[in-house]
């Protein structure tokens, strides 16, 4: 669909990067850009976000391009979507929006569809108010409120009711996932979380690790759902590694919350690893972002190992940095290449050994 982006620059110093972030979601979501229109503000106006005179000049460029839809790289209120949606006469799709029509289009298992529409409602319900033709249509009857219920109000009802239930159906997939948690547990095998940025490596350095067949991509949020494998180490022992979902700045909300079930696999971790891509001029800001999000579900004091990915585009070698305890606290590697993969599982053994003192099922080394 062709489609014209609408970037904002609030003065943030990474705005370049936010604004190719947000190309990237686009065009992973199928669009073709056709214009891209860039406003610069101190701050977002309250009724349009970029003020009058910008939205005039988007409604030319919109009009001159053909652009079907408008995709705007910042979160809208309610008001501020439908007043630019009326003025420039499109469908309006903000970033929250975008990002969950490409985890739509991503999620393969079912409590990933789950998680992905639990999501999609919480956020539709806040955009109901007087987007309807019908508003105005009534009616009674047995099990509904009477005589007066306008369309609206019938439709936030219905919406409430597929939120309870998407929600009971998650509390009961989440429930089969504490059960297999506790099974491992109690054979006193090492659970290991990948963590990190999106389209920093995960996939890929998990089909390294393990030989699954999960799928890689680059692009962001190539993969959704959590997969788990076992990974025999020599001289260790079994351990159990998953791969989660991507992180991004300014993850939705509604996000964190619906995937709160498949990021527990990330809280009950008995280690990170938090894989980055070392060759992105934006590897330090995108670690602190997912420090953030880890802090925020509950996993911010887990023990980490940061996992320096795709070595061999950013001219480094494989090695491990210790800290002054002569601990492992950061590893280089290459998933593409699988250098490095010797070093990362050391890595995993010796966190393993100070960790579990005999927790798990280890064996001397």
């Amino acid at each position: 669909m062709k489609s014209l982006i609408i970037s904002v620059d609030l003065g943030n110093p990474d705005f370049q990067a936010h604004s190719d972030e947000f190309v990237m979601l686009a065009e992973g979501a199928g669009a073709e850009i056709v214009g891209h229109l860039v406003a610069r503000r101190q701050r977002p106006d309250a009724a349009y976000f970029i003020g009058k005179g910008k939205l005039d000049e988007a409604a030319l460029l919109a009009d001159s391009s053909e652009a079907e839809i408008i995709l705007f790289d910042q979160p809208l209120s309610p008001a501020q979507q439908r007043n630019i949606e009326r003025a420039l006469k499109r469908r309006v799709i903000d970033r929250v929006a975008l990002i969950l029509d490409i985890f739509a289009l991503r999620a393969q298992s079912h409590e990933g569809k789950l998680q992905v529409e639990l999501a999609q409602l919480q956020h539709l319900v806040t955009r109901l108010t007087r987007m309807w033709t019908h508003l105005e249509r009534q009616r009674g009857g047995i099990g509904m409120r009477g005589p007066g219920e306008s369309q609206l109000e019938m439709d936030k009802r219905m919406i409430g009711a597929k939120v309870k239930l998407l929600k009971e159906r998650l509390a009961k997939a989440q429930k089969q996932r504490n059960t297999q948690r506790r099974a491992r547990t109690r054979r006193g095998t090492m659970s290991v979380s990948l963590v990190g940025y999106t389209n920093a490596g995960k996939s890929t350095l998990f089909n390294a690790l393990t030989r699954a067949g999960a799928y890689e991509a680059d692009q962001l949020f190539a993969t959704l759902d959590t997969t788990t494998r076992k990974l025999w180490i020599d001289g260790f022992g079994q351990v159990v590694v998953s791969d989660t979902v991507g992180f991004i700045r300014d993850l939705p909300p509604t996000l964190i919350a619906a995937f709160r079930a498949t990021l527990e696999e990330t809280v009950q971790a008995d280690l990170l690893l938090h894989v980055v891509d070392a060759a992105s001029p934006q590897r330090d800001e995108q670690i602190a972002e997912v420090n953030k999000v880890l802090g925020d579900i509950g996993a911010g004091e887990i023990p980490r190992i940061l996992v320096y990915n795709k070595i061999d585009a950013a001219g480094y070698e494989p090695r491990v940095g210790r800290d002054e305890h002569g601990t492992i606290v950061r590893v280089f590697v290459s998933a593409l290449t699988r250098a490095g993969l010797d070093g990362l599982r050391q890595a995993i053994v010796e966190s393993g050994q100070v960790a579990g003192n005999n927790a798990f099922n280890v064996e001397n080394i």
